[in-house]
């Protein structure tokens, strides 16, 4: 069965890819989500605590799954980037709203996106999240840099 083709999207930075992504999963949008990412066989994405997705296939499985009990309300956060010419490695730190028996509270998740630039323009390989802590939000480190 041939995969359905994302819409087109043409992104010029990994940066406005990213926001796309976190706007998709804010809409509960399978569609444009999965718009952002390459059509290469070989695109992995883990969720916290969960096996390695390898392909469209299984990647598009996963979210619709999630996305059946609502948007994902993640922000990023904190953003670190690794720039160059044709890729793009981001570490961020996601702030997701959830829904429990209390009430609306929020948690960290500790993220890493990993995008090339192709002649589809930028569009993400790979996408691995961890749960973090409340001490996510006090970062360990040196100034940011980006590379160029």
């Amino acid at each position: 069965m041939p995969r359905p083709k994302p819409p087109a999207l043409t992104p010029v930075s990994a940066d406005e890819l990213e926001l796309e992504f976190y706007a998709a999963l804010q809409h509960g949008d399978i569609d444009r989500l999965m718009a952002v990412w390459s059509d290469d066989d070989e695109i992995t994405c883990v969720h916290p605590g969960g096996p390695r997705l390898v392909g469209m296939g299984a990647i598009r499985t996963a979210f619709e799954a999630m996305f059946s009990h609502g948007p994902i309300a993640a922000e990023p956060h904190r953003v670190r980037r690794l720039d160059s010419h044709s890729s793009a490695v981001h570490s961020v730190l996601e702030r997701v709203r959830v829904k429990g028996s209390g009430g609306e509270q929020f948690a960290w998740v500790v993220a890493t996106n990993v995008f090339l630039r192709s002649s589809q323009g930028w569009r993400l390989v790979a996408h691995h999240a961890s749960p973090g802590t409340g001490n996510e939000a006090q970062e360990v480190g040196e100034a940011a840099s980006t590379l160029h």
